[in-house]
């Protein structure tokens, strides 16, 4: 399944290449607000709230009215992931709050199980150079994406890998990645970082992968399809 991703920043929907240089920037919400209504899942990331530098909270509740959004970006307590359930995502994304001091955070992680609901968390890990990155992709840990998968295993519904290497630059996604993590979980596992094509997505869903694609959409290298 190809899922479309929205991130947010200063106001505006951009694409950054590696999480980092700023590529591609739109004001017109209500274009890809009809572009993508017809997926099943959108994801949608507060790239100012990753990062600790405001927020586009306003605009990311216009997507979340309007369209099926598993929200991330800066959602570090179970009090604000419930917040935009009841505001109407249909999934949260924690990230960052799964660390602490470098360890895997399994008691914040069974909290947030306990009172959301696994089928309403999808837990993100950000990798680059072969380790887990946090606070929007600022700081390395030590752990590896596969230790976060099974630590983590029983507390949410999704798992989401974002391979910082290649995000951004439509040079494709490396598949060896996602068969290992995908042979490591059985819940549904989503990647991004580099998928450009639709070849791409037909090899990720063959291996029960779905795929977030985000620079390929908005350049127009990938036509959208259902």
């Amino acid at each position: 399944m190809l899922i479309p991703s929205i991130d947010l920043m200063g106001g505006k929907i951009v694409q950054l290449v590696q999480g980092e240089h700023l590529a591609l920037e739109f004001s017109d919400s209500e274009y890809w607000i009809k572009r993508f209504q017809t997926f099943p899942l959108v994801q949608l990331i507060d790239l100012d709230a990753a990062t600790g530098r405001g927020d586009n909270a306003a605009l990311a509740e216009r997507f979340i009215h309007r369209l099926p959004c598993q929200v991330g970006g800066g959602i570090r307590s179970v009090e604000r992931a419930r917040q935009l359930i009841e505001a109407g995502a249909a999934r949260v994304i924690f990230g960052s709050a799964l660390v602490q001091c470098g360890e895997i955070d399994t008691v914040f992680a069974s909290r947030a199980c306990q009172l959301l609901g696994p089928e309403r968390l999808t837990f993100a890990l950000d990798s680059k150079n072969g380790k887990v990155t946090v606070q929007g992709w600022r700081e390395r840990t030590n752990l590896s994406a596969t230790s976060m998968v099974e630590a983590l295993e029983p507390y949410c519904g999704a798992f989401l890998y974002t391979h910082v290497d290649t995000e951004g630059l439509q040079q494709g996604f490396p598949m060896k990645n996602a068969e290992y993590l995908r042979s490591a979980t059985r819940k549904q596992l989503m990647v991004a970082g580099g998928v450009s094509t639709h070849d791409q997505v037909k090899e990720l869903d063959a291996m029960g992968v779905d795929a977030i694609v985000g620079m390929a959409i908005y350049t127009g290298k990938m036509e959208l399809t259902v």
